[in-house]
């Protein structure tokens, strides 16, 4: 008996020390954690080796293939990668790691549509992953579709607004607009969130210099560029744009020759580009981390990320490329500053009233834009000068000669310039004098009817006065008709009227104190008439009843923005509109005046 224990034991013993010699993981659990580990360290191909053993051994565990994908797509075998992603997803439909990795692929791949329908079916299962949000931005922009792309951009924007690649990406849309004074504003918020942000500082220089031809700006940029620690991967191209600007800008002195060879051209295979790219601690790739947690993450969220480090991949991520040779541009035309008009009044279809009294005001053959009336020019000035974007998915740049800007800037230490608004002198606004009727008393409709009829066919006919006057005469006969008061006040404000218009209106509201038609309409006329406070108070009183009057909201910041000088409060009332209403008409432009007025 005590030999029989004696042998069991040492069974136990021997099996023991030969689990600890092969190792207590199974081969394929095994080879998965190496081929993390290699991922980790960014030896691509030791990682392939290993997670092919992984995927071999564990063919139906998505989340190796995954990892696989992640692998040959660092070591350059894209095709591969991507079959591997697929093969995951075919696996699981839900690991939309798998999903968002080969929508990223497809966009470095050039493949925008798939990498579009890859990322919207990620964007929606992860809505509050802004790295989703700013690929599916990056694919649109490379379709063309510039509104989707500034919403995706927007989304990022809402839930970080020092997210340096969102404004990037703003940047890159308003050059694919033809607006290159609106990207250099993006660029310039985008640095000024991060300083050290490679794409912003590149894109300030390329704008500078081959839209708003200011070399000596451009200049600064460049060497902020170069001075970048590690040094970028297009470090030389970009040091011979800098060393023909610096030559560029030496004057001779007269008479006196001088042996500087003559500024040179810079000439590249590739086109002039912008960079569209994220800041490095930016995720590139996400890996699904069921089987075990890794080291590497650095957020507490349940998916970990993994990133790519390859120099091809970095390279395509943070750089542009220098600008192509072109002839020398036409200089632009001057900006014509536009004048900004009052806004029109907004009021319901006779269907949307009670009666079939009141009135519609159509909306004037031209106006200036909403961007006009915050900034006060028109932010189509440089419509003329308009790009597509080139198939490696950036901005192509026109290129051109260096042109001699003065003598190079002496800089201690290169920093972006930052985007400096100036308020202007407060105003002192004249107050309107408020009659405050009392609701008046019935007179007769019947007569007043007539009177009606008459003016609704004279405005049926454009007949602005004979409409007008048919109006006031139905609301003096009957001065208790809501409608005749409420029209006499519109056609009036057409007419710019506005000593008829204004008291019309308290007439109206006198009668119906709760319309908010009358009482927006009556805030638009005291705006026009130059009573902007007077103006703010009504659209306040539309507010406190009606919280969620997107219209008021955006007419009280426009006129806090504009007239009152208090961008504090028309940043809230902005914002207040585009959580109403993210698709309003006017978000791109709210947008922008809250990324160019920062709070």
């Amino acid at each position: 008996m005590s030999v029989k224990i004696i042998s069991v034991r040492s069974a136990v013993l021997f099996l023991a020390l030969a689990v600890v010699v092969v190792g207590c993981t199974p081969a394929g659990p095994r080879a998965l954690l190496k081929g993390k580990k290699y991922l980790d360290r960014g030896d691509y191909t030791a990682a392939v080796a290993q997670l092919q053993t992984a995927t071999t051994l564990l063919a139906t565990n998505a989340e190796a293939w995954n990892y696989y994908g992640v692998a040959l797509q660092g070591a350059g075998q894209p095709d591969e990668s991507a079959n591997a992603y697929l093969h995951a997803l075919n696996l699981d439909r839900d690991l939309l790691e798998a999903r968002l990795n080969l929508g990223v692929l497809h966009l470095e791949q050039n493949q925008p549509d798939a990498a579009k329908t890859e990322l919207t079916a990620y964007t929606l299962r992860r809505p509050n992953d802004p790295v989703g949000w700013l690929k599916l931005g990056s694919a649109q922009l490379k379709l063309g579709e510039i509104v989707s792309a500034e919403r995706s951009f927007s989304t990022v924007y809402h839930m970080d607004t020092n997210n340096a690649e969102a404004l990037n990406g703003f940047g890159l849309a308003s050059i694919q607009r033809g607006r290159p004074r609106d990207a250099a504003k993006f660029f310039t918020a985008a640095v000024q969130a991060h300083p050290d942000f490679a794409p912003g500082i590149l894109n300030l220089a390329t704008v500078n210099k081959e839209y708003l031809h200011d070399n000596q700006a451009a200049l600064e940029y460049y060497r902020a560029y170069l001075a970048l620690k590690p040094r970028p991967a297009n470090w030389d191209e970009v040091n011979i744009i800098v060393n023909n600007l610096e030559q560029a800008a030496v004057v001779p002195i007269p008479g006196t020759p001088t042996s500087a060879p003559p500024a040179t051209v810079v000439k590249t295979a590739a086109p002039a580009t912008v960079a569209e790219s994220k800041p490095p601690p930016k995720p590139e790739l996400k890996p699904e981390p069921r089987t075990e947690a890794r080291p590497e993450p650095k957020t507490s969220t349940a998916s970990s990320v993994h990133t790519l480090q390859s120099p091809r991949a970095q390279a395509s991520q943070q750089t542009i490329y220098v600008p192509a040779p072109r002839p020398a541009p036409t200089p632009a035309a001057p900006v014509q500053v536009v004048q900004v008009a009052p806004e029109t009044p907004i009021v319901t279809t006779p269907s949307e009233q009670k009666s079939s009294g009141t009135t519609a005001v159509a909306e004037p053959q031209s106006k200036p834009g909403f961007f006009n009336r915050l900034f006060g020019k028109s932010k189509s000035e440089d419509a003329g000068k308009s790009s597509t974007y080139a198939a490696d998915g950036v901005t192509p740049l026109p290129g051109g000669t260096v042109e001699p800007a003065g003598p190079p800037p002496v800089v201690a230490e290169v920093k972006p310039k930052p985007v400096t608004i100036i308020p202007p002198a407060p105003v002192n606004f004249p107050r309107y004098f408020y009659l405050s009727p009392i609701k008046p008393a019935a007179g007769d409709r019947r007569a007043a009817s007539s009177a009606f009829t008459q003016a609704r066919l004279a405005e049926q006919d454009k007949n602005w006065p004979a409409a007008l006057q048919g109006y006031r005469e139905a609301a003096t006969l009957d001065p208790s008709w809501f409608e005749a008061q409420y029209n006499a006040g519109v056609i009036a404000q057409r007419l710019q009227n506005y000593s008829a218009a204004l008291p019309s209106y308290e007439q109206a509201l006198a009668l119906e104190p709760d319309s908010v038609d009358a009482r927006y309409n009556f805030a638009l006329a005291l705006r026009a008439a130059g009573y902007a406070p007077d103006a703010a108070n009504e659209l306040k009183k539309i507010l406190t009843a009606n919280p969620d009057e997107v219209r008021a909201h955006l007419a009280l910041a426009n006129l806090c923005a504009q007239e009152l000088h208090d961008p504090a409060q028309a940043r809230v009332h902005y914002q207040r509109v585009l959580a109403l209403d993210p698709s309003n008409a006017r978000a791109a432009d709210i947008r922008f005046w809250l990324v160019a007025n920062p709070g």
